[in-house]
């Protein structure tokens, strides 16, 4: 049986949302809160690896 996919606007995501319960509500938005937050951090971290692809970088691959 094939699943197919629904897409939802942005508009009927919300409305969906604002029927949730004030305690579902308040998870829910901690667990977006935490995502973003982990998204951020990643973003952030991705730009300290890029210098390691940079030349000079590579004296930590050297071998003694």
């Amino acid at each position: 049986m094939a699943h197919s996919k629904s897409k939802l606007t942005v508009e009927e995501l919300k409305n969906l949302i604002f029927q949730l319960p004030p305690k579902d509500l308040v998870a829910l938005v901690d667990a977006i809160e935490s995502r973003a937050e982990t998204v951020a951090m990643m973003q952030l971290a991705e730009t300290a690896f890029r210098e390691w692809d940079e030349a000079g970088e590579d004296i930590y691959d050297a071998d003694t």
